[in-house]
């Protein structure tokens, strides 16, 4: 384990130890360091603190470089539909069905092991060396994902969405023709009380909010379009079942009498934000998939 020592000198007084820290080593992302932290491999005088301590001058600051750890995942070659890739990003339009990461019962076959085939540079934040999986789509919902391909990026990217600044929009079916063009729900997500493997609306969840608006009522259900000012588990399936229009398809939300497509009619279409090198903004859109497109042709014939 790499050990470095720090003197805080007088332009860092009253600065977050975080901070401090972060700048010592420019391979350090801030997000790393405050993990560190956390784990007790930074002290302060020989004594650990939290993220929020600020410097004294002349204070003696300890930091353990742990080692990262190898992710016991294989590499596969497989067909990657990538949108665009340089030195710190890829964005990537991910199939229906496929994981994005291992866990028990899919350690293979899942983006992540994909990914690992076609780039060896990806972020290896927390001190573990993974693909640096920005944010997640469910199984299957198809679209766009960022990816960072090194920590500083990472942690840019995770700083956008904490912000919400990064454009995430979704194409949905959902059962029922819903009476207003546009709508916003604003409601709290968390662990269901009666079901622990589901999510739901709950008093003590976290702040949720996603925007939609109405593209096309066919036929008993509505093809709208939302967006995600947050980004919670299973977000947008747990809001519209919650204001009663569920998902076609969604074996876990939605309706026991659905639409057999194999999971939820949802696709991550569009994805915006700001390049984590350049700040220049980057907007990407992925079109339906075809079996979305010929549902969507099925119900109107079926009027």
């Amino acid at each position: 384990m790499e050990k470095k020592e720090h003197i805080i000198q007088s332009e860092q007084v009253n600065e977050r130890i975080d901070k401090i820290v972060s700048t010592i080593n420019a391979d350090w992302s801030r997000t790393q360091v405050q993990q560190w932290i956390k784990e007790g491999h930074v002290t302060v005088n020989g004594q650990t603190v939290k993220t929020k301590y600020k410097g004294v001058l002349n204070d003696v600051v300890a930091i353990e470089v742990p080692e990262a750890v190898e992710l016991d995942v294989e590499a596969e070659e497989m067909d990657l539909d990538i949108y665009y890739e340089d030195q710190d990003v890829i964005v990537v339009n991910k199939p229906k069905g496929m994981v994005v990461h291992p866990a028990p019962g899919h350690v293979t076959g899942t983006l992540v092991n994909g990914l690992m085939a076609h780039c060896k540079d990806l972020s290896g934040i927390n001190g573990v060396m993974r693909p640096g999986i920005v944010h997640r789509i469910d199984k299957d919902t198809s679209g766009l994902l960022m990816v960072a391909k090194n920590d500083a990026a990472h942690e840019s990217l995770v700083n956008q969405l904490v912000a919400k600044t990064v454009t995430r929009k979704y194409k949905a079916l959902v059962h029922g023709s819903i009476p207003h063009d546009y709508g916003t729900i604003e409601a709290p997500i968390g662990r269901d009380t009666k079901d622990r493997q589901s999510m739901a609306v709950v008093d003590k969840g976290k702040h949720a909010v996603t925007h939609f608006h109405v593209l096309e009522r066919i036929a008993g259900y509505t093809y709208i379009e939302c967006q995600l000012e947050t980004g919670r588990t299973h977000q947008i399936r747990v809001h519209m079942k919650y204001i009663g229009y569920p998902l076609v398809g969604d074996p876990k939300y939605g309706p026991r009498k659905t639409l057999d497509i194999c999971g939820q009619a949802l696709h991550a279409g569009l994805l915006g934000f700001e390049h984590p090198r350049t700040g220049e903004y980057l907007e990407f859109e992925a079109p339906l998939p075809k079996e979305y497109e010929q549902l969507l042709d099925t119900l109107r014939n079926n009027r």
